[in-house]
């Protein structure tokens, strides 16, 4: 029996320490689309000049693990990836506890304020690209109440955003006890305390009964790519250890967790952000995360000592329609920007979603297409340490924020 892409099973599970293989109870079976995780080995070949024009030997150097784990974006399912490649936890929700003090007001179409006359959002964790939860209002305002509320701007006493499921906010004064929740978690690319994850990951062909657990895998790169009408994609790319096969017949993960459920996501049900102002024409975004790791090699040992963390940068590129000089002399001016972007499950009040938010970039280009066809512009970017922002403030001191409404 020849063994087939189907009946391959992926698993994987956190290590305790790097390139040592993780326990095989538990562990977390996984969605993809492809994975090419394999064993690698350095090759060399003798270089004698020999008096019979012959080459008389060819050894094998060191192992290592290379490949790209590539899957449709969906909630929740790359949560631990994530979290790897921001080199920390997932946080705990921000919340305002049960106030008195909001109302709610009515702008255009879905979109709406929350205004408190006491307090500060800022200080409660809320930041520009946040979704968040509302439970408390009642009369007029009881609409607003579990419905996923996408904020574009935030101050202390002001909360600006738009319900996505595009629900107009009812109007409310205070005095209900209401409380706002961020949905899920979010994580940041770290700015201290960095961690450096790795992961035992299986491939179980079940057709032919053949295990390959590849050990010492740390996340060397992400892509997220995010099309205007498609599954949003995303790509894993591991550095590791070595490959251990299993020889008993069975797989080495004996009782993973099923895979998730999180829906998957798309553009059709996404919205973006460009300076807190949507933008509506862009047709394609990607996120690349690069973790910039390193490694080499030792004398006598077969394989890496370890995989190095380098400094991590975060770039991509937007494509959008030429309508006007506005996305254009971002790039003419070198003036810095923030993106947004949030893709829900579906359009339902309370839909699983994944959000993004890079509080500072600067485009390199603005190269225009040609034919006869809607123009579009390809705008290749690069996101920075947002230096303006922090605690208190309404962006975060980092460059990548996240968002994921299943992380547990």
């Amino acid at each position: 029996m020849i063994a087939t892409g189907i009946a391959k099973l992926l698993r994987y599970k956190k290590e305790t320490t790097w390139g040592v293989q993780a326990s095989n109870v538990g562990g977390q079976a996984l969605r993809r689309v492809t994975s090419n995780l394999d064993l690698k080995k350095a090759t060399f070949g003798s270089k004698e000049l020999r008096p019979d024009f012959q080459v008389a030997d060819f050894r094998h150097g060191g192992r290592s693990v290379d490949g790209t784990i590539s899957g449709e974006l969906s909630v929740g399912t790359y949560g631990d990836f994530m979290g790897s490649i921001c080199r920390q936890a997932w946080a705990a929700k921000a919340t305002t506890g049960a106030i008195t003090t909001v109302a709610a007001a009515s702008t255009v179409g879905a979109q709406g304020t929350f205004t408190l006359s006491a307090g500060s959002f800022l200080a409660m964790g809320f930041d520009n690209g946040d979704v968040v939860t509302c439970t408390g209002w009642t009369t007029t305002g009881a609409t607003n109440n579990n419905h996923n509320f996408y904020l574009t701007n935030v101050t202390a006493l002001v909360m600006t955003g738009v319900f996505l499921d595009g629900v107009p906010m009812g109007t409310k004064i205070a005095g209900d006890s209401v409380t706002i929740t961020q949905a899920g978690k979010k994580n940041y690319l770290a700015t201290s305390g960095q961690v450096n994850d790795s992961y035992s990951i299986e491939h179980w062909f079940s057709d032919i009964q053949q295990s390959e657990t590849f050990v010492g895998c740390r996340i060397s790169s992400m892509d997220i790519k995010l099309p205007s009408n498609g599954f949003a994609m995303i790509d894993t790319a591991f550095m590791g250890k070595d490959m251990i096969p299993m020889i008993t017949g069975g797989p080495y993960f004996t009782s993973p967790a099923s895979i998730s459920t999180g829906g998957n996501l798309a553009g059709v049900n996404g919205q973006l952000y460009v300076q807190g102002n949507q933008v509506g024409l862009i047709t394609g975004m990607n996120i690349k995360i690069n973790a910039n790791m390193t490694s080499g090699e030792v004398i006598g040992s077969p394989t890496r000592p370890d995989v190095f963390m380098g400094a991590m940068d975060v770039s991509g590129q937007l494509t959008v329609y030429f309508i006007d000089n506005v996305m254009r002399d971002l790039f003419v001016n070198e003036t810095e920007a923030s993106v947004q972007v949030v893709f829900t499950s579906n359009n339902t009040a309370t839909a699983d979603f994944i959000a993004f938010t890079l509080p500072r970039i600067k485009l390199g280009g603005g190269s225009k297409d040609d034919g006869q066809k809607g123009l579009i512009m390809t705008m290749p970017y690069t996101a920075l340490l947002n230096i303006y922002g922090g605690v208190n403030l309404a962006t975060p001191y980092t460059t990548l924020a996240i968002q994921d409404s299943r992380v547990p």
